[in-house]
């Protein structure tokens, strides 16, 4: 089961979303059958880790992620991953235009899994470290949603 978490720049939310995630897999032991990435739909920051006061954050938070890198989302995503998750909606109505016919991700917004569908996982660039903090309290209950949704999904198929 592969996962990719999208926001515009995968240097503040998709990569915050991706280390909570793959934190939450590593604790309740499925890091051997569940992958995560991240990406975002612009190229601005390719390459780059992700931002210092995210990385920040996410240590006070308990979350490592300083090994992680910027990419932009590409077409074979849509084959190679299970689920693609939007931070936004504007990054969801760009993954969907991006999405080829043969594309097979399943693609939701985040904060679905947290009970919120209509919700935005606000961008914290232009803020201070409590948008941050924010962040980061509410990828936790959409990450713990999110598993639950994939191993309930996992044991069906």
């Amino acid at each position: 089961m592969r996962v990719l978490f999208v926001c515009l720049g995968n240097i503040c939310r998709s990569p915050s979303a991706e280390a909570v995630f793959r934190a939450l897999v590593a604790e309740r032991g499925h890091s051997s059958i569940i992958q995560t990435d991240s990406a975002g739909t612009g190229a601005w920051h390719v390459g780059n880790p992700p931002d210092e006061r995210a990385q920040l954050v996410g240590r006070q938070y308990g979350y490592e992620m300083s090994d992680l890198r910027a990419r932009q989302v590409m077409s074979e995503d849509f084959q190679e991953f299970d689920f693609i998750l939007a931070m936004d909606n504007s990054n969801y109505r760009n993954l969907k235009r991006m999405r080829p016919d043969a594309g097979r991700a399943q693609l939701a917004m985040m904060m679905a899994f947290a009970g919120r569908p209509n919700e935005e996982v606000p961008d914290p660039y232009y803020g201070d470290l409590s948008d941050y903090e924010t962040v980061f309290d509410m990828l936790k209950p959409a990450a713990e949603g999110l598993l639950d949704h994939i191993l309930n999904e996992m044991k069906h198929d």
